[in-house]
């Protein structure tokens, strides 16, 4: 009787850290199962591959822009928090967000808010910046209903791991000034048309967080 009271408490002890993460993918499956491939110019040639005791989604762009995205329906008052790992093997020196001609990220992940009506469709663009500062948010020149925010920028980093962690509740009221509507799906993307650029990135454990 003891012992059946004991693992009950450890269950209930343990079922907070289990419900408090949800992985999006770590990509140890081996296959982009759940992942849809948009291609916008030309395709950014996305692999998994091995690093270190796992795997990553390696990309590498080559004046390509093409991302993948991963449908998702959910609350960000259940789960506030986004969290990744990335590496970047460079920075695009032409890069810069403030222009359309320049408007190109060795890495971004995203968050998309759908609307019914496309236009009013908004997301986060969670950018590795060429130029912007790191925490600078504006505008994409292309759609003003996304807003590029540099979480990492420069060369100061490259060829590391950067683990990333974003209260997007908290940023989504910043950026738009209003409770959010539910989220519809997250995206990575690696671009280098507008540049003719090349570059190199890494993407790993998407996760979100309560």
């Amino acid at each position: 009787m003891q012992k059946g009271v004991i693992a009950i408490l450890l269950l209930l002890l343990c079922a907070p850290v289990f419900a408090a993460e949800r992985l999006i993918d770590d990509f140890e499956s081996g296959r982009l199962s759940g992942w849809e491939e948009e291609s916008f110019v030309g395709n950014t040639r996305y692999t998994i591959v091995p690093e270190g005791e796992g795997h990553c989604l390696s990309a590498e762009s080559n004046a390509t822009a093409s991302g993948f995205i991963h449908e998702i329906e959910y609350d960000l008052h259940e789960w506030p928090r986004l969290a990744w790992r990335w590496k970047v093997g460079g920075v695009l020196k032409k890069g810069d967000v403030r222009s359309k001609e320049t408007d190109d990220y060795p890495a971004r992940v995203y968050v998309i808010f759908p609307h019914w009506f496309p236009p009013k469709t908004r997301s986060i663009n969670y950018i590795w910046a060429n130029r912007l500062l790191q925490g600078e948010a504006i505008p994409n020149t292309y759609y003003d209903k996304a807003i590029m925010l540099a979480v990492e920028s420069g060369p100061e980093k490259v060829g590391q791991w950067v683990s990333e962690e974003r209260n997007v509740l908290d940023d989504f009221r910043k950026l738009f000034g209003e409770e959010p509507p539910e989220v519809g799906a997250i995206a990575i993307m690696t671009d280098t048309d507008n540049t003719g650029g090349s570059v190199t990135a890494c993407y790993d454990d998407i996760r979100l967080l309560q």
